[in-house]
């Protein structure tokens, strides 16, 4: 009965421990924040080759 409770007790740390997150690692915060750079950098890139198109159409539409 003494080793049952060990083996449960054992697996409950275990899973208790896989599961666990106490917050977000500084490598996340870097990865997300490339992400977003990333997102940015690609954002800025589309408008820069399309942004007088975009713009001439808009006053096409308007009649300005």
């Amino acid at each position: 009965m003494g080793s049952t409770s060990w083996w449960i007790g054992l697996v409950a740390r275990v899973g208790w421990a896989a599961r666990s997150e106490d917050g977000m690692t500084t490598a996340e915060l870097l990865g997300n924040a490339a992400l977003g750079i990333a997102a940015l950098v690609a954002i800025w890139a589309v408008l820069q080759t399309l942004g007088l198109d975009i713009v001439n159409w808009i006053r096409g539409q308007l009649g300005v």
